[in-house]
């Protein structure tokens, strides 16, 4: 059988993405911080990107002070116009703007002296050991004593492993714990919750026979608050431990946590949602994002640099295309985002008027086909955005919930079953809580039909004990 080589012609269809896709789609993803860092890193990299300036004379603040410009909201009537000419939008964008020269007279604050260094446990903890003049031995075990505190201010090593580590003996590092563990704040390098709570109960000058004893042997019976077998075993009568108790509480069973080096993040919405009459209005927050044009020099250099060398030619036109594509991108972002919390506006509306109990069941699906977009488009657009609304701030995905159907044949968003749960949880009885059976039977007098283990799932979901440990005394 001979072998021999051929060639044949196939025609098949095959879809491939676009860099101009690519790119829309990688946007599309973005949060609102991700997207302002990548347009920053795109303006780094491309010099044909600048940021349109807008800043205003003095003379022109005054005049539209006098007469004031008419301006145009963005509502749910109004539409983007899908067949934007692009070349007129680059020929817009691409002005130089208005030139601001400040005065030379007036001198910038100094950065350091307006801004604050927020001092960590490890350096008030180092502070303090070396205000009581410790030997260079007691200097290493208290140095490596504060490097294996966890973020509640409790030891995770063994003493046994720091005094092999540092080729001490045992007792010198048991005294140089105890030394520290009067330090500030109170409680702080204890090996255990206990430990803790009585060193603190100690400094304060609380550490009664009862309490010591409740710290000591009836931290599980705290826990889970069998307040009668704790009086049963200390032999003692209940408005003793009740006593006991409410002292305990004023103690701190995380003495790290004012010095906890997590930062809040602030979300900054990536929509607005506002009543205006009976109509709600959608604002897109375009504050902190960069308005992009392309450098009309670099344009111009291209159009008549009949002197530049082709290769630094070729550069400038990728450099131009990709700069088009990343404004069309974003622009592309800005509808996309704005025409789904439209529709979710449209789909929940009895929720923007009354709230998160009237929140209806909803799925991608239901928003991908009222606006023509595919689901995974709609779940881009939904994860990390944020819309600020008369309730509050949300994340776009907490409109999307499950359906839980009712007695009368109708169905209520998973959501709204949980707001049912917290309000029946905070009216409860605090001497007698309702167990999750209960919380299912109220549920179902409403005319909610769900399982008992379900109200634990939505429970632990939301953070709430089990009836055990939300009784009070």
């Amino acid at each position: 059988m001979a072998f021999e080589l051929q060639q044949n012609l196939k025609l098949q269809q095959q879809l491939v993405m676009t860099p101009q896709l690519q790119m829309a789609i990688k946007l599309l993803q973005l949060s609102r911080l991700e997207l302002v860092e990548m347009v920053r890193q795109e303006m780094e990299n491309n010099p044909t990107l600048e940021e349109a300036e807008n800043i205003e004379t003095a003379e022109e603040i005054q005049a539209e002070t006098i007469e004031p410009p008419a301006t145009h909201e963005v509502s749910m009537d109004d539409k983007f116009d899908d067949r934007l000419d692009w070349h007129h939008y680059m020929d817009e964008y691409s002005s130089t703007g208005k030139t601001h020269f400040e005065s030379e007279s007036k001198e910038a604050p100094n950065y350091e002296a307006i801004t604050a260094s927020k001092t960590t446990l490890a350096d008030h903890l180092r502070w303090q050991l070396l205000m009581t003049q410790p030997s260079p031995t007691d200097e290493v075990i208290g140095s490596l004593i504060i490097g294996n505190l966890n973020k509640f201010g409790f030891m995770e090593d063994s003493l046994e492993e720091i005094a092999e580590i540092t080729s001490s003996s045992l007792e010198n590092v048991e005294q140089v714990l105890k030394l520290m563990q009067t330090f500030d704040p109170p409680g702080i390098c204890a090996r255990n919750l206990g430990e803790s709570l009585l060193i603190q109960a100690r400094q304060i000058g609380i550490d009664t026979p009862l309490v010591t004893a409740l710290i000591s042997s009836q931290m599980k019976n705290l826990e889970n608050r069998r307040y009668s077998l704790i009086a049963k075993e200390l032999k003692t009568d209940m408005a003793a431990i009740v006593g006991a108790i409410e002292l305990i509480r004023t103690l701190d069973p995380r003495p790290a946590s004012r010095y906890s080096e997590d930062e809040q993040i602030y979300i900054t919405p990536d929509v607005y949602v506002q009543k205006d009459g009976d109509d709600y209005i959608v604002f897109l927050n375009d504050e902190d994002v960069p308005q992009l044009h392309i450098s009309s020099y670099y344009k111009n250099a291209v159009k008549k640099g009949e002197s530049i060398n082709r290769e630094t030619r070729s550069y400038l036109k990728d450099r131009l295309r990709s700069a088009e594509w990343l404004i069309k991108s974003i622009q592309q972002r800005k509808r996309t985002i704005f025409n789904v919390m439209t529709s979710i506006v449209k789909f929940q509306r009895e929720f923007f008027d009354c709230g998160i109990a009237h929140l209806k069941p909803l799925v991608l699906r239901d928003v991908a086909e009222d606006i023509n977009m595919h689901e995974s488009t709609i779940s881009r657009v939904t994860t990390n955005k944020y819309a600020h609304t008369p309730h509050g701030i949300f994340e776009l995905k907490f409109f999307f919930n499950s359906s839980i159907n009712r007695s009368n044949g109708e169905t209520i968003a998973s959501a709204s079953v949980q707001e049912e749960i917290r309000k029946i949880v905070l009216s409860e009885n605090p001497d007698k809580p309702h167990s999750d059976q209960k919380i299912s039977e109220l549920l179902e007098v409403a005319g909610i039909q769900i399982a008992r283990r379900t109200i634990a799932k939505y429970r632990e979901m939301m953070g709430i004990l089990p009836s055990s440990k939300r009784k009070q005394l």
